[in-house]
């Protein structure tokens, strides 16, 4: 495979979650077999979009579109190539399998006074540019939770995963909020709550987002094959997993994934 002449450096900057990362170590995978040195960025959600638009990132791994990033997209949409989508992400509440569904089977269903003297009214999320955060806050208050009790506060990714394990652990009622791709829903039976309302946005598409002035810089070959590189939600938990279960590093986790799906590297 020849080489950029320039054998430019591309920085590529990620949202500061697992998954992402992940989403990040396989587009590294793909500039660097195309000649590439990549530098690495990682930012929280609205952070990392602002740093594309002043410049400071080529690459942004990954927007969701449209519901839970065109808000931070939208500033500078005229400035970037966003490409085809690599996965199909949504956003969900999700309950324990120890609470049932014949008493649980809806947001609404948690104001309920026998569900709500049963279940932990402290909802932890991630941190607040999240989409899920936002549209959290909005369900306390829409379906009236707020009035029962319930709170909703944005945290760290390491809390989030904590809170999760630790109620499990304990066979404690709560509710969590949670998205595919994300490597918990591969490792336990979380069951994902109706929305009536609809105010968890749709399924978006996740697209990697490349700033027009770093165009010229990038071997054609690499953006198309980031173009056609798509992972799926299947392969972003598998990645994800790899990396929280298995203990391996984005990179490695990206190799193997590569090698055992026979994915490759597109040309």
């Amino acid at each position: 495979m020849s080489r950029p002449s320039s054998e430019s450096t591309i920085t590529v900057g990620n949202i500061a979650l697992s998954f992402h990362r992940a989403v990040a170590a396989v587009t590294r995978r793909v500039l660097e077999a195309h000649g590439h040195r990549v530098n690495s960025v990682e930012a929280p959600h609205e952070q990392l979009f602002r740093l594309q638009e002043q410049g400071d990132i080529d690459v942004l791994v990954s927007a969701w579109l449209p519901s839970s990033h065109d808000k931070y997209l939208s500033r500078y949409r005229d400035q970037v190539r966003v490409l085809a989508p690599q996965y199909q992400p949504y956003c969900v509440w999700a309950v324990p399998p120890c609470i049932p569904v014949e008493i649980v089977r809806e947001v609404g269903d948690l104001a309920r006074p026998e569900v709500v003297g049963r279940t932990t009214t402290a909802i932890d999320g991630i941190n607040p540019g999240a989409g899920i955060s936002r549209f959290s806050a909005r369900m306390v208050d829409e379906y009236g939770l707020g009035r029962v009790g319930y709170t909703f506060t944005p945290g760290t990714e390491a809390g989030f995963v904590s809170r999760v394990e630790r109620g499990l652990a304990t066979g404690e009622w709560f509710v969590i909020p949670l998205w595919r791709p994300q490597y918990l829903n591969r490792l336990h039976r979380l069951r994902p709550l109706e929305d009536p309302k609809g105010l968890l946005g749709t399924v978006d598409s996740a697209s990697t987002v490349i700033s027009l002035a770093a165009l010229d810089r990038i071997h054609p070959d690499a953006v198309a094959g980031l173009d056609q590189l798509h992972l799926g939600n299947e392969g972003v938990e598998e990645i994800d997993a790899l990396i929280n279960v298995d203990g391996l590093s984005p990179l490695q986790a990206a190799d193997r994934y590569l090698t055992g799906s026979g994915l490759g590297l597109p040309a």
